[in-house]
């Protein structure tokens, strides 16, 4: 039987072979999406008949939306958006019937019978959309649900204010079509004091009372940072995604929410050089003297992006230790010259991600974003899975 490494993983051990063979080891706490999940809904609670959903696009924005997805749905979660079909399909291999799933950027189609067989509602982005979903509705008398996308300003997807225009002229375009919710998505929510956030706000408010408001239909314009706008942005629904996985939705300030994701790399190799030595391709990194030097397993192709080459930073145990070097496709380089060499050997772990360096961190020294780090995570990794089970 092997050996139990005292350094290995949070939980002190790896019993399972996979987390002993990899590389690097990628901790997800299905616990702390839950909290955050519930501070959102505290959030709203005081917001008449709001509910809050879940971006789980990107397979769970690369945590896996399986596991994200029933976390989310024992904490209390109903309704669900992902990115593509087979996105939803996948969420509701493990969800139950009664869970909600939009599908943002869905073709229409020649997809109609998928979307119908796995109870997966689109979001209709045109007035294309539309007369293909109404024609489907009426001829195959089913009457599925859909979403209906106004664009307030982004730009993107949606029915621009020529669209809105024929429908407010022409109600007849959306009779027959079974709206489950209006929806619209905020440019600028990450800066608070960005007026675009009013008004795309007044504009989703005006295309909705152009087009008679629909019944009563839910409405939503607000994103993980949408909701710290305040009470009048909440609407009927408010639609976190990044903020769920530990990214700061209020830049500006202490992020509110608990962290998701640890990621720790092996030590494979430490060695001493000296000047003129230098580490790596291109030799970008040159010793200014004697310098101990780690060498960790992952790289770019584990999602450690090329950028953070001489400008990352991992931490071993409580003490920082930059990278030094390009990163590589499959090993990165660590100077850990000030570090004790009791925790800095051979088989110990670093923190490329953790508590002394969240996502949003790793995020400003790449010259990115939380998204673009937690959606680059790669396959490579031994995946654990902490928390998320209780109701």
């Amino acid at each position: 039987m092997a050996k139990k490494h005292e350094n290995h993983s949070p939980d002190s051990s790896i019993e399972n072979a996979a987390l002993r063979h990899a590389g690097a080891i990628l901790s997800i706490d299905l616990g702390a999406l839950q909290k955050n999940w519930r501070t959102y809904q505290t959030m709203v609670s005081k917001s008449k008949n709001c509910a809050v959903g879940a971006v789980i696009k990107a397979r769970g924005y690369g945590l896996d939306a399986r596991h994200v997805g029933v976390a989310l749905g024992v904490a209390g979660c109903k309704t669900f958006f992902v990115a593509s079909i087979d996105e939803g399909i996948e969420l509701r291999s493990v969800m139950g019937d009664d869970a909600e799933i939009f599908i943002l950027g869905c073709p229409i189609g020649g997809n109609e019978h998928d979307l119908v067989h796995h109870a997966l509602s689109p979001v209709l982005n045109s007035l294309e959309d539309i007369s293909v979903w109404k024609k489907f509705s009426n001829s195959s008398g089913l009457n599925a649900p859909a979403a209906l996308h106004l664009d307030s300003g982004m730009n993107r997807l949606g029915l621009g204010a020529g669209d809105v225009g024929a429908i407010a002229k022409n109600p007849d375009l959306l009779s027959g079509v079974n709206i489950s919710l209006v929806m619209s998505h905020l440019a600028c929510s990450d800066e608070q004091k960005n007026p675009m956030n009013q008004e795309q706000l007044t504009s989703f408010k005006n295309a909705l009372s152009s087009i008679g408001g629909l019944g009563g239909v839910r409405t939503s314009i607000a994103n993980s940072s949408g909701v710290f706008l305040g009470p009048e942005y909440h609407m009927e629904m408010v639609r976190p995604g990044v903020a769920l996985y530990g990214v700061n939705p209020t830049p500006e300030k202490a992020n509110p929410m608990a962290q998701v994701v640890r990621l720790q790399g092996k030590i494979l190799q430490v060695r001493e050089i000296d000047t003129p030595q230098t580490v790596g391709y291109g030799a970008t990194h040159k010793a200014a003297g004697k310098e101990l030097i780690a060498t960790i397993a992952a790289g770019y192709a584990d999602g450690i992006l090329r950028s953070l080459s001489n400008n990352g930073v991992a931490y071993v145990g409580e003490y920082p230790a930059p990278y030094v070097g390009r990163v590589s496709m499959d090993l990165i380089t660590i100077n850990v010259s000030a570090v004790p060499e009791n925790i800095a050997h051979v088989g110990a772990l670093v923190d490329l991600i953790g508590p002394n360096n969240p996502v949003d961190d790793m995020a400003a020294r790449a010259g990115t974003i939380g998204y673009e780090i937690l959606t680059n995570l790669g396959p490579r990794y031994g995946r654990v899975y902490v928390g998320g089970t209780d109701k």
